[in-house]
């Protein structure tokens, strides 16, 4: 089916297409990221600094609520690509139906539990007592808009399954400046500090949520449903509860580990929890190119399995590492002598700034394992490889969990502990993917093989890679 928001990524050159794809995600991730760094440098510049801390106090939490909703995405992306790679026009639509069906069920669920354990479980992560009130009321604001959050989650991971990440961007940076805007307007006229940003992220996620679905029902010709592609379809939607579950419990273990971590580090102080938000917003930042080539690799991935052809889901994987070993190289230098210029932006508090300076040297020499461990997430995700995600998460909350309880500990590294079991943490977390990978079942783990089998369609695949 032609159309200019539809590329087909099982033919063509290989960096070129992951490149051309990835350009558009990463801009869209970066500017996600700097609007989120505009509520820091709101609330840290117009508001203070223990504002700041309040609503830094929230990230863990809410990356674990919203996980659960963009992991169950994925899922459906997953699905979608591989269908699209098979050329069955059939099934990408049903998929798209019982897609929303699901992400509809899992945002009531974690919009609900956000609101109603907002609190106790910003008291169970030690969040500092002149924190809480502040907190509890921007994480159950935000917590209202998760339908939101699941709507474009999941209408830009169907685009992008189809190999359109341009749409997604556009409603993204609009979103954008409206939420920036928006917290001006909230904060500065309306004095309404952390309650306002929260009220302005929710505005922004809704707009972009409906303008992207509006966007897509219209113009995009799989979205083009007819009545007999609105039903429920138990197989689509087991395969995507299959692919969707692992990935939400990956990214809900990751979350618990870095929520954990938040604790420990909350438990240095203000000023150390302050230095931590810091860091994580930065190291977010710096982790979008990752994200972005992984997001490429995971739909060149999809696509190309649902094809048969496996041997260019190898050659996707050594390009995207080879651009993300360039990308480390730049970002470790540019972090160890320059980062001390952007993390002013946060606020100018000596003690805090010290604090995080060096932390990010330490960090900053980590940058790569962590470009390994997106790459080899992404491919396995397009592959359906469910096992990996589940063994992924768990080495990272026993990483995080082993490592800074002892690294705290340890004299002469105390707070400093924090940020070296991140460092810790992604290599090993590398080291794990990487054999994983080797052990070559992510080709066996997805859920159309017997689909091919069935179809005969090994004809012009690579076939012998299956064994």
């Amino acid at each position: 089916m032609a159309s200019e928001y539809v590329h087909d990524m099982t033919s063509g050159n290989i960096p070129g297409q992951l490149l051309a794809f990835s350009a558009p995600m990463l801009v869209g991730n970066i500017v996600q990221q700097f609007y989120n760094m505009a509520d820091s440098v709101i609330v840290g510049n117009y508001v203070g600094a223990r504002a700041l801390g309040a609503v830094g106090a929230c990230n863990s939490l809410n990356f674990l609520f919203f996980s659960l909703c963009s992991g169950m995405a994925l899922g459906i992306g997953v699905i979608m690509a591989q269908y699209f790679g098979a050329q069955s026009e059939v099934k990408v639509k049903k998929t798209i139906i019982n897609g929303f069906f699901l992400l509809t069920v899992v945002s009531v669920l974690m919009g609900g539990m956000g609101y109603l354990l907002a609190e106790p479980a910003l008291r169970l992560l030690r969040t500092p007592t002149e924190y809480i009130g502040d907190s509890v009321t921007y994480l159950r604001t935000v917590s209202c808009g998760m339908a939101a959050v699941a709507a474009y989650n999941g209408v830009a991971a169907m685009l992008r399954a189809l190999g359109d990440s341009k749409t997604p961007l556009i409603f993204l940076v609009l979103a954008s400046l409206l939420n920036i805007g928006l917290d001006l307007l909230f904060v500065l006229y309306f004095n309404m500090a952390v309650y306002g940003v929260a009220i302005a992220t929710v505005i922004a996620q809704g707009t972009s949520a409906a303008g992207c679905m509006i966007f897509a029902f219209r113009v995009n010709p799989y979205f083009k449903v007819k009545r007999k592609d609105m039903i429920l379809d138990r197989d689509i939607l087991s395969q995507c509860i299959r692919l969707g579950v692992p990935v939400t419990f990956q990214n809900a273990l990751i979350a618990v580990s870095t929520s954990c971590l938040q604790g420990v580090a909350n438990g240095f102080g203000p000023s150390v929890a302050t230095a931590y938000t810091m860091t994580t917003r930065l190291e977010q930042l710096i982790g979008q190119p990752y994200s972005s080539m992984a997001s490429g690799v995971s739909t060149f991935t999809g696509q190309n399995m649902g094809a048969g052809r496996i041997k260019r889901v190898r050659q996707g994987l050594r390009t995207g590492l080879i651009f993300s070993a360039c990308f480390s190289v730049v970002m470790l230098i540019l972090m160890r002598f320059g980062g001390h210029l952007i993390l002013r932006l946060f606020g100018n508090d000596t003690e805090i700034l010290g604090i995080a300076v060096n932390a990010l040297k330490i960090t900053s020499f980590f940058y790569f394992p962590l470009g390994v461990i997106y790459l080899i997430r992404g491919l396995s995700n397009g592959a359906g490889d469910a096992a990996y995600s589940m063994m992924n998460g768990i080495v990272e909350v026993f990483c995080r969990f082993f490592f800074s309880m002892v690294l705290t500990r340890i004299t002469g590294i105390g707070m400093w502990g924090v940020w070296l079991t991140t460092g810790f943490t992604w290599s090993l977390t590398a080291l794990a993917s990487v054999v994983r990978y080797k052990q070559k079942k992510w080709m066996r783990g997805y859920p159309l093989t017997i689909m091919f089998k069935q179809r005969k369609m090994y004809a012009n695949s690579d076939k012998n890679d299956f064994t």
